[in-house]
C-alpha cells in the first residue's frame, strides 16, 4: 500500500486534471470517479480500475498492493464533489460499442444536462436497452457529474458517443433500425402505442428538443399525454416514460 501526502505528487494532479480537463481525459482515455457505491459497481461489473485512491486505511488494506492512502484533507482536493467519500477512483473508457446486433436503441441528441444524460443512461439499463447513443452537443459521459447520475449503471450499459449525425444514421442503417422521435408535435402519436420490437427512440435537449437532423429522420414522433396547460417534461422523466412503455411492450 502507497501513501501519498503532497498534493502537489504528479499522480495527484493528473487525477484533479482529470477530474477537469474533458480533452485530458480523452488524450488518457481515463475518468474520475468518487465515492464507494461507484467503486463497488466498478468493481463488480468488471471494469479496468487503473488507480484507487482512499483516505480509510481499513479500505485500503483491503485492497490490497493497487490502493494508495491518501490523508482526507488531500482527497478532498482532487475530489470533484463538495463533501467527498473516502474513495476517488480512476477508471479506463470504454472501446467504442462493437457492431453486435441491438434491438432497442435510445439516442441522446443535444441533452446537455450531465444529470438528465446520466439518470437517461440508468434508466436505459433497467429498462433493458441495448445501447444508448450520443450525439449532438450531449453532456460529456466521462465527466464527474454525468458518472455520479448514472449511479454504476455506465459501467455495465452500452454507451457511445457519435461524431456526428452522419455516423449515427449511417449506424441505424447498419442496424435497420427504424428512427421514432419524442415530439411536441401536432402529428406525434400519443402513448401508448405499439413500437416495433427493433427500434431507435430520440430524446431531445431540455430546452429546443430535437434537432433538425433528427426530427427530418423520424418515421414517426411520439408525445405523452399530459392534462391542459402542462409545459413539457425534463429529459430524464420524459426519457423515463418512452423506455418504460417500450420495455412493458416487450
Amino acid at each position: 500500500m502507497q501513501n501519498i501526502t503532497s498534493r502537489k505528487n504528479p499522480l495527484l494532479v493528473h487525477i484533479k486534471k482529470l477530474g477537469q480537463d474533458p480533452a485530458y481525459r480523452r488524450e488518457c482515455g481515463e475518468f474520475l470517479c468518487d465515492g464507494d457505491k461507484l467503486y463497488q459497481e466498478a468493481v463488480n461489473a468488471g471494469v479496468e480500475i487503473i488507480q484507487v485512491l482512499t483516505s480509510c486505511k481499513e479500505m485500503a488494506q483491503s485492497i490490497g498492493q493497487r490502493a494508495i492512502f491518501v490523508p482526507q484533507d488531500v482527497l478532498n482536493s482532487i475530489s470533484t464533489v463538495k463533501t467527498p467519500q473516502n474513495v476517488v477512483f480512476t477508471c479506463k473508457m470504454q472501446p467504442h460499442m462493437q457492431q453486435d446486433t441491438v434491438n432497442r436503441v435510445l439516442i441522446l441528441d443535444g441533452v446537455q444536462d450531465p444529470g438528465n444524460a446520466g439518470t437517461l443512461i440508468r434508466t436505459a439499463y433497467a429498462f433493458a436497452v441495448d445501447a444508448v447513443l450520443l450525439v449532438g452537443n450531449s453532456a460529456d459521459i466521462y465527466s464527474p457529474k454525468t458518472v455520479r447520475a448514472t449511479m454504476g449503471a455506465m459501467f455495465k450499459q452500452k454507451v457511445c458517443c457519435m461524431d456526428d449525425y452522419v455516423q449515427l444514421f449511417s449506424y441505424l442503417q447498419q442496424q435497420q433500425l427504424p428512427l421514432y422521435g419524442a415530439a411536441l408535435a401536432v402529428e406525434s402519436i400519443s402513448l401508448p402505442m405499439q413500437l416495433p420490437k427493433r427500434v431507435a427512440i430520440a430524446i431531445g435537449s431540455e430546452g429546443g428538443g430535437l434537432s433538425n437532423a433528427i426530427a427530418e429522420q423520424c418515421a414517426y414522433t411520439v408525445k405523452i399525454p399530459m392534462q391542459l396547460g402542462s409545459e413539457s417534461l425534463n429529459a430524464a422523466i420524459a426519457g423515463g416514460i418512452i423506455l418504460w412503455e417500450m420495455f412493458r411492450q416487450q
